[in-house]
């Protein structure tokens, strides 16, 4: 039988943060995967949100 483990890879939802605080209605989110174990913290990157026409710190969610 194969062994069922968790592994190193996973799925993270990354969610702008300055769209947050503009109060416009709509998110904008992108999924991504990260390894577990090089990065243990949250991720930060920078991604282009459609909704303000420019690239925006996009920062990691549970």
């Amino acid at each position: 039988m194969a062994k069922k483990s968790k592994g190193n890879r996973i799925q993270v939802i990354l969610e702008c943060t300055e769209h947050k605080e503009s109060g416009r209605p709509g998110t904008s989110r992108y999924i991504t995967t990260k390894n577990r174990k090089n990065t243990p913290e949250r991720m930060e990157l920078k991604k282009y949100n459609p909704i303000l026409k420019r690239n925006t710190l996009h920062r990691e969610i549970k």
